[in-house]
């Protein structure tokens, strides 16, 4: 079954620029594409610039452009064994000194290509063609001073039109001279990119390798694998390797059997094929024409390093170790604090984390962790993409049963379809072991007395039907059994069993004797309800209180009821059964495309069902059909008519007729669908106080499923799903529940909870007192893709791409993809970033798919689903799943993640948008509505200044750090500590005294200059100075503006119980009644909201002084005199214990 049938649509603008079109003809399968090729038209080289020897097997030169008689190159890290992966600078170096075409862009917005080579003593970068003489046409490696990647540079920012259509991953500026000026340049591709900037930052670290080359680079090891002049983390790994090698050396006498090096090679690299291994060391033995298969030491050497070395994790070492190719435990520990987000990280835990990741002896004991260590790290459980912290329950469980999504299986228990299928227990048993705490099961009258598990379709179609001839049929007592045996072992949360069934009296009886025997004290019974008021429950009891405790669903007697057995209607389980609906055509949500057209059909008398007592008597929630919602709606509108009406979303009239029981309300698939199109407003009121349930429709005859997210968004809790059937549906079903420790509740978000709140499921933009997000994705590579299920006849290739779907309300769902990955890549690099913007964060959820695009068929390869509040930032593994759910072996994602409250995902923003630019101008803010009730808006009139400044002085303390981090050369998402160091390397002098110290100036941290400084490190203090003075701003004058929301929202909050008597008072009626209070409803949720946002834009202030403060102490910028304490953070304006909680706020959905 095809996923999808290409995937022309929502493509990334800033795609890399090899991408392939689905489909597209790509001419041999053998050969190797060229980025760019074929669309870089304006790049012309000049017949007199021709490439460079080859110093390295990593340079492949495919494809020979005949344009002006030039040629262009490229480098491929394609996962075909017989290409050299990028292991070391040398490598790079030795790119660079071949030479390549890149971009220069100039302030004026012109884009010159030119050919940048390095020279063979490393001494200066050169570029042709140019109109300068040779010797001006060249910057000397002496004299750059740091090496940025992206587009952060004046540059950049000022040419917003051209900067948007050049690739950010493909970007680079070298910084050079004692003013600080910019050299702009863009790559053909990101692969590209990092070369250079690989290089250049290691000749930066090493300025004793420039002019001293002597014409090559020095210390290119014989397997190709050795790092420039021996770098610590070349080193550490060749001996590494060595010791491996002589541990399986048995004679000594440096040769091994191609078994052993290719068992060897597979047990310290999991996951890599061995056909592949094989075929690496063929090529070896013919390209030395040799007669034996034993592998030398050397060999095994070069082949691990070919084989095992990934790219992409290279790239990011050597940038984060300074070129040594290692990282030492302050390494890692900034490593973790400024991209992995864990702000808490300490030494002693950098230690324990090396030892335990690094493969080397030598490594451990020197506290240095090497590059085959560090991809261990990054593709360990702690650095997948979901966050540890949902692996366990980490929500509160002890709110109303309504207030959670809770996990619903459908009719698990039937195979193949929903008419033929037979029943079978093992679906019941996967259900439970996934962590559904809803399970329908069927019950029919069975031989002898005894009831069976079935679906009784009614009296037209025979009963038997549908237990096979050839299967003995499943009694009730067994799958009860079944389900009592496994009914806890996922989860302790309360299981609701909800029973479907048309039985006889008699055989009623039995099930209830069955369900009292098998389920025992498990069994919840109504006369354990807590005390009531007016003889019914005031709310649901809470999960944590209903632990271990089975609930029994179905249909109940009323309480006046005589005798062992009366009669109840019996809602039809199909469609809709009639109503308001009746006669309309109407599509089943997310099937339009297929033309399934439905006919509600028109009301028919409700069946009557015999109800033995016995059985409705062990019922804890009675199960009603959506004649309960129209008639709590009706209830509105009557009331309407004889006083002002209650607002959907402020619940104040009660229910005409309060049953004494619980209940759960059942819509068909097409009616609930209606319902959240429709009537949003007014179901997410219905499901603040009773459970909701939506099953499939009745044509689903295949036990295919719906879309549950269009459900969830109207708050239903139970969105029944067949959990036997896999697909996208069930792969966001499982997603969604995974993130609180997969126990089968997920707390619905607040707007859904409070009593008094504005929420539409349809929403098209921000959602009022809800902070929006945006999500910066860039997906870097992938790993140990198998070819999809079923292709082993259709070919031996596979060229992946990545589908990023995003799911919630309709403002957020958005879908993009990435380029194409030709020519048989297991291992494919893709290096694009993608944005979303995501105005409900708690209802987000986000699918990653990789599918092939040679397949017509069956071209799903693996997916991954995951809750967007679960999602953990920095560089995270994704590990991939099959079709089943079932984890691929080894297989996963390479992905980077930065999730920011700031429009462009941290990006650098263009000078002619930026909000600092524009001032207050341009600022949105929001505003609370009239209410047309003149006491009410005099009430919240004095809630307009606040709002006003609130938002002033969030967004100018926000704005001015941004400014701060990009005059530092870094984008907005970078870490304040990475900030500091860029600028101790500006304030240092060449005798390594500082230019500037911290003092504290009423207890915030202030950079004094202590020499005449250079224009450019002036004007980034004078930036530093700005941000401390905003930060100052907010805090202090955060608490009294959230005083006065406080006080708005109290008074506000005074006429909640008096809207209707105001109303009547006003003369409102009908729908300007109802306009009245829901613009209340807005203005409350608002308050509320930009309370809360304030209240975080303080900790984050707080905690950005306490990153500063250290960070400034750690880099030296402390005064020699000033010890340790004079800077504790007793004497800054913020104390620890204020970010405390800082995750418990409303918006963290919960969380403990």
């Amino acid at each position: 079954m095809s996923e999808r049938d290409g995937n022309g649509d929502g493509l990334c603008g800033d795609a890399a620029p090899d991408f392939i079109p689905p489909r597209a003809s790509r001419g041999r399968r053998s050969g190797v594409i060229l980025p760019g090729g074929g669309q870089d038209t304006d790049a012309i080289l000049l017949d007199s610039v021709r490439a460079a020897p080859r110093r390295s097997s990593i340079i492949k030169d495919p494809l020979m452009h005949k344009v002006g008689g030039g040629r262009k190159k490229t480098v491929s890290f394609s996962s075909i064994p017989s290409e050299k992966k990028v292991s070391s600078a040398a490598d790079c170096l030795a790119f660079m000194q071949g030479g390549c075409e890149l971009k220069k862009i100039r302030p004026n917005s012109r884009v010159y290509c030119r050919f940048y080579t390095l020279d063979t003593d490393l001494s200066c970068l050169r570029w042709e063609p140019s109109k300068k003489d040779i010797e001006r046409a060249r910057l000397h490696v002496s004299s750059i001073r740091e090496v940025r990647t992206g587009k952060s540079t004046e540059t950049f920012l000022h040419n917003g039109p051209l900067s948007e259509h050049l690739a950010e991953e493909a970007a680079f500026s070298v910084i050079h001279g004692d003013d600080y000026q910019s050299l702009d340049l863009v790559a053909l591709s990101a692969d590209v990119a990092n070369i250079w900037v690989t290089g250049l930052r290691y000749l930066l670290a090493h300025p004793s390798a420039i002019g001293g080359a002597g014409g090559g680079v020095g210390g290119l090891g014989e397997g190709g694998g050795l790092a420039v002049d021996g770098s610590p983390g070349g080193k550490m790994r060749s001996e590494w390797l060595a010791a491996e090698f002589a541990q399986v050396d048995e004679d000594g006498y440096g040769i091994v059997k191609e078994d052993v090096a290719v068992a060897t090679i597979c047990k310290l690299c999991p996951g890599i094929k061995e056909a592949k291994v094989r075929l690496r060391f063929k090529e070896i033995q013919r390209s030395k024409e040799k007669l034996t298969s034993h592998v030398t030491r050397e060999e095994f050497h070069e082949a691990f390093c070919e084989l095992c070395t990934r790219p992409d994790v290279y790239f990011l070492l050597v940038q984060l170790s300074k070129d040594r190719e290692c990282l030492d435990p302050q390494d890692l520990r900034l490593f973790l604090e400024t991209e992995q987000g864990l702000s808490l990280a300490t030494t002693e835990g950098c230690w324990e984390l090396l030892r335990r990741c690094e493969p080397s002896a030598q490594g451990k004991e020197r506290g240095l962790l090497g590059l085959d260590g560090f991809a261990r790290y990054l593709q360990s459980p702690e650095c997948q993409l979901l966050d540890p912290e949902h692996l366990g329950v980490c929500q509160d469980m002890n709110m109303p049963l309504s207030h959670y999504y809770i996990s619903t299986s459908y009719r698990s228990y039937l195979l193949d379809d929903q008419v033929h299928g037979r029943a079978d227990l093992g679906g019941l048993i996967k259900a439970l072991q996934f962590g559904c705490r809803c399970m329908e099961l069927g019950v029919t009258d069975g031989p002898e007395g005894e009831p069976l598990l079935g679906v009784d379709y009614g009296p037209d179609i025979p009963r038997h039907h549908h237990h096979h001839h050839h299967h003995a049929p499943v009694t009730i007592r067994s799958a009860l059994e079944v389900v009592n045996k496994y009914a806890f072992l996922t989860s302790p949360y309360p299981l609701l069993v909800y029973l479907c069934q048309r039985c006889s009296p008699g055989q009623q009886r039995t099930m209830a004797q069955h369900l009292k025997k098998v389920f025992g004290s498990r069994l919840y019974k109504p006369e354990a309800l807590p005390v009531s008021l007016g003889g019914r429950a005031t709310t649901l009891p809470s999960p944590e209180q209903l632990k271990g405790r089975i609930l029994i669903v179905g249909k109940k007697l009323p309480p006046e009821q005589d005798g062992s057995e009366g009669e109840v209607s019996e809602e039809d389980e199909e469609i809709g059964g009639g109503g308001p609906l009746a006669g309309r055509r109407m599509t089943i949500p997310g099937e339009e495309e297929l033309g399934v057209v439905l006919v509600v059909p028109p009301p028919s008398q409700p069946r009557k069902l015999r109800l033995h007592k016995e059985l409705s008597d062990l019922v804890a929630i009675a199960r009603t059909g959506s004649r309960s919602f129209y008639a709590q709606r009706a209830g509105h509108k009557q009331a309407q008519q004889q006083t002002p009406p209650s607002s959907p979303s402020s619940p104040c009239t009660p229910l005409p007729s309060e049953l004494p029981y619980w209940t759960l309300c059942s819509l068909g698939e097409g009616e609930g669908g209606r319902l959240t199109t429709e009537s949003p407003e007014d179901l997410v009121m219905f499901t603040k106080r009773t459970l909701t349930r939506v099953r499939p429709s009745s044509v689903r005859l295949d036990s295919s499923n719906p879309n549950p997210q269009g459900y969830w968004k109207g708050g239903v809790q139970l969105v029944a799903l067949n959990q036997q059937t896999p697909g996208a549906m069930l792969d966001l079903h499982r997603g969604r529940f995974s993130q609180n420790g997969g126990c089968g509740y997920v707390l619905r978000p607040a707007v859904m909870r409070d009593e008094v709140s504005y929420f539409s499921a349809h929403t098209q933009g921000r959602v009022p007192g809800v902070p929006a997000q945006t999500l910066r994705i860039k997906v870097i590579s992938a790993h140990n893709l198998p070819k999809p299920q079923g292709s082993g006849a259709k070919g031996e290739v596979i060229d992946p791409y990545v589908v990023l779907e995003l799911h919630g309300v309709p403002a957020d769902c958005a879908e993009q993809r990435t380029r194409t990955a030709a020519q048989n890549q297991d291992d494919p690099l893709f290096d694009e970033t993608f944005e979303f913007r995501v105005n409900m964060p708690e209802l987000a959820l986000l699918r990653f798919v990789v599918l092939d695009d040679d397949y017509i068929g069956d071209d799903f390869i693996g997916q991954h689903s995951v809750a967007f509040e679960c999602l953990q930032p920095g560089y995270r593994n994704v590990p991939l799943l099959g079709m089943a759910g079932d984890p691929l072996p080894h297989t996963s994602l390479f992905v980077h993640v930065v999730i920011t409250n700031r429009p462009g995902g941290g990006k650098a923003q263009r000078r002619g948008l930026s909000v600092r630019r524009g001032g207050r101008r341009g600022r949105e803010y929001v505003t609370l509505r009239h209410t047309g009730l003149k006491v009410l808006d005099e009430t919240f009139k004095p809630a307009s200044a606040p709002l006003k400044e609130a938002t002033d002085l969030r967004e100018e303390a926000q704005s001015a750090t941004d400014s701060f981090k990009e005059q530092c050369g870094l984008p907005t998402v970078a870490k304040l500590k990475q900030c500091i160091q860029s600028l101790t390397t500006r304030l240092q002098s060449p005798e390594g005294t500082m230019g500037a110290t911290m003092v504290l100036k009423e207890g915030y941290p202030c950079l004094e200059p202590l020499v005449n400084l250079a224009e450019p490190t002036r004007k980034l203090l004078a930036a530093y100075d700005t941000m401390i003075a905003a930060q100052k701003q907010l805090i202090e004058n955060a608490d009294a503006v959230q005083e006065r929301f406080a006080q708005v929202q109290r008074e506000g909050m005074d006429f909640h119980e008096d809207l209707s008597r105001l109303g009547e008072k006003e003369g409102l009626k009908g729908r300007k009644q109802s306009k009245a209070v829901e613009s209340f409803t807005w203005n409350i949720t608002v308050l509320k909201g930009q309370s809360d946002l304030l209240r975080g834009a303080k900790m984050d202030s707080l905690d950005a002084l306490r990153q500063l403060a250290l960070a400034c102490e750690a880099c030296g910028l402390t005064s020699s005199s000033s010890t340790t304490s004079t800077f504790s953070t007793t004497e800054l304006h913020y104390s620890t214990h204020s970010l405390a909680g800082r995750r418990a706020s409303t918006h963290g959905n919960g969380r403990i």
